[in-house]
């Protein structure tokens, strides 16, 4: 088990950024005078929203990712691999928040180790597989 607490750190890692997502679009409902279930009518507050959910709908390839990654190749890659997802949705929240051209390079790297991580898993798998009926 202890091959997997790095990956383990990041998983709570991520759970603590959608929960310090979650106060700033509620920050952001308060300071606008918009008050929920009301998601539009001011541009900061849409784009907080936006921003959250974004990246709510990341996790689903994110997590089962990083986790096959680490279960098949290796623990310490996944959890390096996690932090830059994690780097790169901060990066990404900041610059949406301040202004929506702005999440372009916070997407990039966040991408980027999602692929790594959903590749490398799936490939691994595979080859794993392939070997397996041969």
């Amino acid at each position: 088990m202890e091959r997997y607490y790095a990956v383990a750190i990041v998983t709570l890692l991520s759970g603590l950024l959608l929960f310090a997502m979650s106060l700033f679009v509620a920050r952001a409902h308060a300071r606008t005078g918009i008050l929920a279930p009301t998601m539009t009518g001011d541009p900061l507050l849409e784009r907080a929203v936006r921003a959250h959910a974004n990246t709510l709908e990341w996790l689903p390839i994110f997590l089962p990712s990083m986790w096959l990654f680490a279960i098949y190749w290796n623990p310490s890659w996944a959890a390096g691999l996690g932090l830059l997802w994690l780097i790169g949705r901060i990066v990404y929240f900041a610059g949406y928040v301040s202004e929506a051209g702005k999440r372009a390079p916070g997407f990039f790297i966040q991408a980027l180790a999602a692929f790594a991580l959903l590749l490398g898993a799936l490939g691994r798998i595979v080859d794993l597989m392939l070997v397996g009926a041969s």
